[in-house]
């Protein structure tokens, strides 16, 4: 068992025996490989087919954007966001009784480190991009700060790894967000909520986005 606070991984280590990757170019790739492992005593597990998505662009930035209002109460931006796989999430397959989905939920801005994004400031830059896109704020690069350390959101199915950042702005400095082009972020309504009130909505289940939440309780944690 660990000591002191100490976590001690298990000697596993993973090889590619062969891959079978269908030629997709689309958004999302499908990764098909069969792998074996090596275990600490020395032997190995039969080859197994693993299946996994992939995209040109893995990794994506979180962004609480953050103010004071007139009554001294630290708040929140949030974003409405459509997404189609929570609208055609088959009910019957769902463990507990479930509400009706439309696909809706609020998110914090959250957006892709492309590519050419590299090292921390091509991240920091990313979420500083992100940022005008879908909240309207233009901010200088330095004024985004690292909210705690990335996390990976679903490795269990795709490698995508999220950079969390925190920023102060300006409420009457917000324009019009310029959007990315896609249909999805068409007519979506930026609302800005007391922070206490959309930690409360996220322990009731109304928030429902989970990188938004842990952004939105490391915000808190900062400034507590």
């Amino acid at each position: 068992m660990p000591n002191s606070g100490t976590l001690s991984f298990p000697k596993l280590a993973l090889e590619l025996v062969e891959d079978l990757s269908p030629e997709d170019k689309g958004f999302l790739r499908l990764v098909r490989r069969k792998y074996r492992i090596s275990y600490p005593d020395g032997s190995l597990s039969a080859p197994f087919v693993y299946d996994a998505i992939d995209r040109a662009a893995v990794d994506a930035v979180v962004i609480a954007a953050h103010f004071v209002d007139a009554h001294g109460a630290r708040c929140v931006f949030l974003r409405s966001a459509l997404r189609p796989p929570l609208t055609m999430r088959d009910s019957a397959r769902t463990p507990l009784p479930d509400e009706a989905r439309d696909g809706a939920l609020w998110e914090l801005p959250a957006g892709l480190v492309e590519p050419s994004e590299r090292g921390l400031e091509g991240v920091t830059g990313a979420a500083r991009r992100e940022l005008r896109e879908e909240m309207g704020f233009s901010v200088p690069l330095e004024s985004l700060r690292p909210l705690g350390p990335s996390t990976f959101p679903a490795p269990g199915f795709v490698a995508e790894r999220h950079f969390f950042f925190e920023v102060e702005v300006d409420p009457s400095t917000r324009e019009e967000p310029t959007l990315d082009g896609s249909a999805l972020e068409r007519f979506g309504v930026v609302v800005d909520i007391r922070l206490d009130q959309a930690l409360e909505l996220c322990r009731d289940g109304v928030i429902e986005d989970s990188k938004t939440e842990l952004a939105l309780r490391r915000l808190a944690e900062r400034l507590a």
